[in-house]
């Protein structure tokens, strides 16, 4: 990590971009630093936890595990995400595990530190509410297309979601998506998302990169 003080890497986290210079520096003094290798777990489904996590780098899987096992994956955070603030706001256990994918920096505020940040500042309540609907809407999204699409249409709706436009205006998916990975989060086996796969790139719409990422061809569908 970057020899940086606390009130410095407070700056660099957007829930904390409106605070005053009061308020920052009194957020600094409570944060601490964490280093979580990578397989490290940061919060677990149906546990309870006493801080706020916010990620100043790598990137975190956030997962819902069954009474089977097996995995559906949510959503991946990535710096200046939080992790933790719906369980210390209503003091319920986690709802999702959230697992570091690559060596991943962190500050932690404790829930104490955190509430009180809530109640007298209304830019960070903002900041936490606007989160929390990104996040009830990304659900949303998910439930849609669990219930309405087929696979097909969930599969290619992750990977519209993922893509972002690069310098030549293509849209592309930088981050290698494994087929398994992409089968926890459509919902369905590996195999069939296997066969999925091989047909959107056989007609087209899909291309593979060198780097291991995907270039998602407009017929495919654009982000919106």
């Amino acid at each position: 990590m970057v020899m940086l003080s606390s009130l410095e890497l407070i700056r660099r986290v957007p829930l904390f971009a409106m605070l005053s210079a009061a308020q920052a520096d009194s957020v600094a003094q409570a944060v601490s630093k964490c280093r979580f290798k990578r397989g490290a777990v940061l919060v677990e489904q149906g546990q309870k936890s006493d801080s706020l996590t916010i990620l100043l780098s790598g990137r975190a899987r956030v997962f819902t595990t069954d009474a089977r096992g097996r995995e559906v994956i949510l959503a991946t955070l990535q710096p200046g995400d939080c992790i933790g603030e719906m369980s210390l706001i209503d003091d319920q256990p986690h709802s999702a595990t959230v697992r570091a994918e690559t060596q991943s920096d962190a500050l932690l505020l404790g829930r104490n530190e955190f509430l009180r940040c809530l109640y007298e500042d209304a830019s960070m309540a903002q900041a936490v509410l606007e989160s929390l609907v990104r996040r009830l809407r990304s659900a949303d999204q998910k439930i849609e297309s669990l219930a309405l699409m087929d696979v097909y249409g969930r599969v290619a709706r992750v990977l519209i979601d993922a893509a972002v436009e690069d310098e030549h205006q293509q849209w592309i998916v930088r981050e290698k998506i494994s087929r398994q990975d992409l089968a926890k989060m459509v919902g369905a086996s590996r195999e069939m998302v296997s066969r999925v796969m091989k047909d959107l790139e056989e007609r087209g719409f899909v291309q593979s990169m060198a780097h291991g990422g995907m270039c998602i061809k407009p017929r495919l569908g654009r982000p919106v």
